[in-house]
């Protein structure tokens, strides 16, 4: 079926061969490197190729004695967040092998994986005390017998906002198996670190989980007596809450205006409790992934426009990876000073680097295929700013001889296009459209203001940026005016409704759980607090909700559009896809709408990705060509 509806189109004798979309679904994706206390072994997730419904992920671990990647967990289930004892001697880690996610252990030495929880709620994230003698975890309440029996006989209504099912901390004796759950009432558990002393918990929680504003504070818990100690109350969204080696300090990522998202590195002393901004003035890009390297300095992974940095901060900045031929996605760094990263690019599957050097070779298979280069570059917008772009041009392209063009833009708008693969990207190239991606304003990865510069404003000038590097591809003569295209998923979908409702210069466009309604939106997604940030409220704030909705210009459509939609998704419900869906056909707009069961915001099953990936190209060769 797929390759019935994605024709191989040559535009050139290559010796590689060009990808296709069942190639992709054979990719390797690595993640959460762990190196061992000793930073003689690194454990890493996998993701395998796609073999059923579902891809399924299993640790390997490298050594360096051997120089060997070597293949740890093989069910037939998942296996993930590999955590090291303290003494080495046994990997921890979470695996849906029993219906939901439970810890298991597996011994250094040899032996078969031993499950230590046995809940009903999966757990959602663990850590080994400093003594290694326990483990302390977050999970749900779970069902009791009694829900269980209403839940068979269908007496299942359910409260919304009800706090019975919260986030709960757990720990559990490794060798007695003994669980003891550490948190009761309205505390819902979002993080959770051991503090060096063993005897109290770092975490991250609210006792108003129901709250639709940002409540979470940092506690220190002493295990002894289940006393609470509030430590920090940051503004906005944060995360990612860290200890330093000494207890003293921590770090986490925050924000300076209250949102939108996590931008910055704080640093807070325990005995001060005032957060100081290491980041924001010295590095001003997102900086949301760290770890401490000793008890001043720490690693930190920055998004520079389309490109990544690992950089130490907090002493003299330096960068720990030099090597600019990849870019840095996850990482770890161990005792000893070593760095083991996942990298690659654009045209390179990731692979485990350790210190500069590529350790694992997992994706070997696509070394003989012909991934096309991005070409980044910069254009002046409508104002004269400077926006940055990723081009993609198909084998055997000339130039001064223009061709079909697809924009793609990407989802946020607080996220951004990089130097990594994206498989529709490279698939759309293969079957002869140049591609290009904008970093349009609101995009991470160039500063706050530049995020802050489509603040109650989409579909203004951030819409101006994506017309303007259209602009740009003609005036290059690399898009033919006539065979021009728009693609996009989340806030890249919404930009594409908007697009069809601006401007008829597009002649096929694909919206992927997009928002048509900005008002609507609000009021049924799961959490409102991001989109607040740019709007306030509808209540409040209506006629600007309005005027940023495609819905609002719905009779200006003309241009042929494929909406594709997971019908699970609550971060931009199917709703919006109907609404867009039911007003390009009042008006008599060619409109395909495709839905995903059982799919949340994101496609995660093989044959809906494979279907999105054929649909998307089939629509753009039917009305680009």
């Amino acid at each position: 079926m797929i390759s019935r509806m994605l024709p191989f189109i040559a535009f050139a004798p290559l010796a590689l061969a060009q990808i296709t979309a069942d190639q992709t679904m054979k990719a390797r994706e690595l993640s959460d490197p762990r190196f061992s206390p000793a930073g003689d072994r690194v454990a890493v997730v996998v993701r395998d190729p796609f073999t059923a419904r579902f891809a399924v992920r299993h640790i390997w671990v490298y050594d360096a004695a051997s120089r060997e990647m070597r293949q740890w967990t093989a069910s037939s289930k998942s296996e993930q967040s590999p955590r090291w004892s303290p003494d080495g001697k046994t990997l921890a880690f979470l695996s849906d092998r029993d219906e939901n996610d439970q810890i298991w252990l597996m011994p250094v030495a040899g032996g078969e994986a031993v499950k230590l929880t046995s809940g009903k709620s999966a757990v959602q994230s663990f850590a080994w005390s400093p003594d290694g003698a326990r483990i302390a975890y977050i999970a749900r309440d779970a069902n009791s017998e009694a829900d269980d029996k209403k839940a068979k006989e269908f007496d299942d209504a359910r409260v919304v906002d009800s706090t019975d099912k919260l986030a709960r901390l757990f720990t559990v004796d490794v060798a007695s198996k003994k669980i003891r759950q550490e948190t009761k009432g309205a505390w819902a558990i979002h993080e959770l670190e051991w503090m060096p002393d063993g005897k109290r918990l770092l975490m991250v929680a609210t006792d108003k989980p129901s709250a639709e504003s940002h409540t979470n504070r940092v506690f220190t818990l002493t295990l002894a007596d289940g006393g609470m100690e509030q430590v920090l109350a940051p503004r906005g969204p944060f995360g990612s809450v860290r200890i330093s080696p000494d207890g003293k300090s921590l770090a986490y990522a925050g924000s300076r205006l209250d949102g939108p998202s996590e931008h910055d590195l704080f640093i807070c002393a325990l005995d001060s409790r005032t957060p100081r901004n290491l980041t924001g003035a010295a590095i001003d890009r997102p900086a949301t992934h760290f770890e401490w390297i000793d008890n001043t300095e720490v690693a930190v992974l920055v998004q520079n426009g389309f490109h990544a940095e690992l950089d130490a901060v907090g002493g003299k900045q330096r960068r720990l990876v030099a090597d600019d031929s990849v870019d840095p996605a996850s990482f770890a760094v161990s005792a000893r000073g070593s760095v083991a990263y996942v990298a690659g690019t654009a045209a390179a599957m990731a692979e485990l680097w350790i210190d500069g050097k590529q350790v694992s070779h997992l994706n070997r298979e696509f070394e003989g295929v012909a991934f096309v280069k991005p070409e980044f570059f910069r254009f002046k917008s409508f104002d004269g700013t400077s926006i940055e772009a990723a081009l993609y041009r198909p084998a055997g392209a000339r130039e001064g001889q223009p061709g079909p063009l697809v924009v793609m833009v990407h989802g946020g708008p607080t996220g951004a296009w990089s130097n990594r693969f994206d498989a529709l990207t490279q698939l759309l190239v293969a079957h002869g459209f140049s591609v290009i991606q904008p970093n349009i304003r609101g995009s991470v990865g160039y500063g706050h203001k530049f995020i802050e510069a489509n603040r109650g404003d989409w579909g203004g000038a951030d819409f101006k940026d994506v017309m303007a590097g259209v602009d740009e591809m003609v005036r290059r003569k690399v898009a033919d005016p006539a065979r021009l295209g728009i693609y996009g998923w989340s806030y890249g979908g919404y930009m594409a409704e908007w697009a069809i409702t601006q401007t008829d210069r597009f002649k096929a466009a694909v919206s992927g759980a997009g928002l048509a309604d900005l008002a609507t939106e609000f009021g049924t997604e799961s959490s409102a607090l991001y989109d607040e940030w740019f709007y306030g409220t509808p209540y409040e704030n209506l006629a600007n909700f309005q005027k940023s909705s495609p819905i609002t210009y719905i009779k200006n459509a003309k241009t042929p559009t494929l909406i594709l939609q997971g019908e699970a998704d609550t971060t931009d419900p199917i709703s919006q896809s109907q609404m867009l869906y039911r007003g390009l056909k009042r008006y008599n707009v060619p409109v395909e709408f495709v839905v995903y069961p059982r799919e949340p915001h994101g496609l995660r099953e093989e044959k809906h990705i494979l279907d999105r990936y054929a649909r998307t190209v089939e629509w753009f060769e039917k009305y680009l060509r």
